[in-house]
């Protein structure tokens, strides 16, 4: 570790105040999505606090996006400051946004209250205790290397947690994640302080609807009940694509060990009588019926196999079970991303760790996705991991905490790795 480093370190020390302080202003600005609240108000006040430290700020709203309307604008806001010299480009990029808090508090979930070395409230594992480390590693690393050559991005993006199309993938768009503007990114996801997240695993998010022929509940014979098909659909997962995916094994390091296969939820079905009605049902054989699926995917399979597999199953249906007929529809596609050990930000990330935490770093890949997917595959920027502090299990769960030893300790190793990407 060189001096700089060193004081870099006691820097943080001394910030560490500063560092609560900036995550319970975070977690007090309740930027609950769906629908989207307060998201101009937590990017202006990210934004100020940048434009004291000397960068150049933007607002950039994802027009059109999913959820964005003026009263729910989807505002992202992203700042750079340019070093002294010409250089390589480090960002640091976290959502902004949190998912409602549900039942189950002990504390107030935007109250942002502090208790044995705690911070509590919703969003402050995932992921404002994630950017307010980064910013405050930044404020560090300027003060002791004011010199430095290149360039330092921070971004508060939103939607996250429910695609990232208004912010991450809006930008990424735009070209705010690929090069020559940006070299290196760093997504503050809570990972635990010692581990090094190279990527996710793949999903393809879709709805089977299935057909069916209305008559009167009496007399079921001579109507088709779609339900009844959608039965028969699940049977067949049952024989056949749960087997099927339960063989399907990875050599990406997914935590946790039952991730390491592929996997597919069944999120919702609804068929039938309309729900939400008190009343007494209608007399009537269900004509429709639809399922929601989640499928997880590994970067072994290809979008091809993975999809190939349902419409296999559902054509087979169709051609066997009498009366079967359906329909699917796409929502959603992401494709599995994995950056390599040895590119320059998990290496200089897993340099940080040896000397903060005298520790040799878990490189994981995540279960489920984040705005790593966008990056990858719109930015083309493959230099990217999610590093941060925060233990995973904590995310979405009442009584949401992050501590602020680890806050700490990442601070330092994100300052760390900066000295090595910023030092050419």
């Amino acid at each position: 570790m060189t001096d700089v480093t060193r004081k870099i370190h006691r820097r943080i020390d001394d910030l560490k105040g500063d560092l609560v302080d900036l995550t319970v202003e975070l977690i007090r600005i309740p930027t609950t999505n769906p629908p989207g609240e307060n998201y101009t108000e937590c990017a202006e006040f990210v934004g100020n606090w940048l434009k004291k430290r000397g960068f150049e700020v933007e607002y950039i709203r994802g027009l059109d996006t999913p959820g964005d309307s003026d009263k729910f604008p989807r505002t992202n806001i992203v700042a750079r400051l340019e070093g002294k010299r010409p250089g390589e480009c480090v960002h640091f990029n976290s959502h902004i946004d949190v998912v409602e808090a549900g039942e189950g508090w002990t504390f107030d979930p935007f109250g942002g209250e502090i208790k044995d070395g705690k911070i509590y409230g919703r969003g402050s594992c995932d992921m404002k205790g994630g950017l307010a480390t980064s910013m405050i590693a930044v404020e560090a690393f300027l003060v002791e290397v004011p010199d430095f050559a290149g360039a330092i991005e921070i971004s508060g993006t939103v939607d996250e947690e429910t695609g990232g199309y208004g912010g991450v993938a809006y930008l990424a768009e735009k070209g705010y994640f690929s090069k020559p503007r940006v070299d290196h990114v760093i997504i503050p996801e809570p990972l635990n302080k010692d581990r090094i997240c190279l990527g996710h695993r793949g999903g393809w998010w879709g709805e089977i609807e299935t057909h069916g022929r209305i008559a009167h509940g009496s007399m079921p014979f001579l109507g088709d009940s779609a339900i009844l098909h959608m039965g028969a659909v699940m049977e067949e997962f049952n024989d056949k694509l749960y087997p099927l995916l339960a063989d399907k094994k990875t050599e990406m390091p997914v935590v946790p060990d039952g991730a390491k296969q592929s996997t597919i939820n069944i999120n919702s079905i609804h068929g039938g009588e309309a729900e939400g009605f008190d009343g007494l049902p209608a007399a009537c054989v269900a004509d429709s019926c639809r399922l929601i699926f989640d499928r997880r995917f590994l970067i072994e399979e290809s979008m091809d196999e993975v999809k190939g597999e349902i419409v296999s199953i559902l054509d087979g249906l169709q051609r066997n079970r009498d009366g079967f007929t359906y329909s699917i529809r796409n929502i959603n596609e992401i494709y599995p991303t994995m950056t390599k050990k040895d590119a320059a930000v998990p290496r200089a990330l897993a340099s940080g760790i040896e000397a903060v935490l005298n520790t040799t770093p878990d490189y994981v890949i995540s279960p489920g996705s984040y705005d790593q997917k966008h990056i990858a595959r719109l930015g083309h920027m493959h230099n990217c991991v999610a590093y941060g502090p925060g233990i995973l299990d904590l995310a979405h769960q009442p009584d949401e905490y992050i501590g602020i030893d680890d806050m700490v300790d990442s601070a330092k190793i994100m300052a760390s790795a900066l000295c090595e990407l910023l030092s050419k």
